[in-house]
């Protein structure tokens, strides 16, 4: 199977070798094993030197970009730096990246690198994953896409994708499985010390609403919901301060943040516990009324259905204070 990694311009060098090495660390491990090597690895690019980062680092490639006739899979790094910088940057990659995916090649995308094969309208009506910081960005540039909020693999017929930052790790240990074997990907998961089964970005997101969308009367009731998540906020009470029917509010405020009311009142709220979690001593009951939850059952299911983990989960693993003790 020949595995193309192409190297975008001023890419991010985090993200460039770890599929390469992965892929090859994969052979090495068949081959000790009494198995053939099942993967044939190369770099392209648009140029056989290419930057990455902020030009700290140059790549060789094995072989320019529209020289590759086909391939199986196609792995799509992410740019470095602002997203519209890096697409524009790599603008000239765009159609040969449509090109092989015509022919039958795979695509794979880590992080932000979905923003390329987005901008080649790969695609459309289908899902993807992508970071978790730059989810509203992606929406709003490419809103023919279904982005998946916290998901950390997403898989579309032949397109895979990866949340943000390390997830593409675990994008690259599942293409390992899927086209060698499980053990293989263990194997590579522990010689590289990487959790195999993470399946959410969620516990590391952090929510900053949406605030670009143009709408003075739905800002001002982010910035009550921000300001007085602690206290009792009904959706009246909203759709007053915003001048609005209860109706005309809620799809109003859906349209432009992306979230219902409620959703938005809860994220902020967990955002907010999360806080508590990880710069206190606060307990889980007190961090639970600190940000306006009466209810135990309620805080702990909507604190685990974004965040990923239980309350008291997420305060061992990221609590200073935990550490301390």
């Amino acid at each position: 199977m020949r595995i193309s990694v192409f190297v975008p311009q001023y890419g991010v060098i985090e993200a460039i070798t770890p599929a390469f090495r992965s892929f090859h660390t994969a052979n090495e491990f068949l081959t000790a094993y009494g198995k053939a090597p099942a993967f044939k690895v190369e770099y392209v690019g648009l140029n056989e030197y290419v930057p990455a980062n902020n030009g700290e680092y140059t790549i060789k490639t094995d072989r320019l970009l529209r020289d590759v006739v086909s391939t199986d899979l196609l792995i799509i790094p992410p740019p470095y730096g602002p997203t519209d910088a890096g697409v524009r940057t790599n603008a000239e990659a765009i159609p040969y990246i449509k090109a092989l995916h015509q022919k039958g090649a795979s695509i794979a995308s880590l992080c932000l690198g979905a923003f390329l094969i987005a901008e080649a309208g790969l695609l459309n009506g289908k899902k993807c994953s992508t970071h978790w910081a730059h989810i509203n960005e992606f929406r709003e540039r490419y809103p023919n896409v279904e982005v998946q909020d916290g998901a950390i693999i997403t898989e579309h017929g032949n397109i895979y994708s990866s949340g943000g930052a390390s997830s593409l790790w675990n994008l690259i240990l599942y293409l390992v499985e899927k086209f060698s074997d499980r053990d293989t990907a263990i194997l590579i998961s522990k010689y590289f010390a990487l959790d195999i089964g993470r399946d959410s970005q969620n516990q590391f997101a952090i929510f900053r609403g949406q605030r670009n969308h143009g709408y003075p009367d739905i800002q001002k009731v982010q910035d009550h919901i921000e300001k007085s998540y602690e206290d009792k906020i009904t959706i009246e009470d909203l759709a007053n301060l915003a001048g609005a029917s209860r109706r005309t509010f809620e799809r109003r405020f859906k349209e432009a943040t992306n979230n219902t009311p409620v959703e938005y009142i809860q994220r902020v709220r967990i955002e907010a516990a999360k806080k508590f979690f990880e710069a206190s001593r606060k307990n889980v009951s007190e961090v639970m009324y600190g940000v306006g939850y009466t209810d135990t059952k309620a805080f702990r299911d909507t604190f685990k259905k974004i965040t990923g983990l239980k309350p008291i989960e997420y305060r061992n693993k990221f609590a200073r204070v935990a550490n301390e003790v």
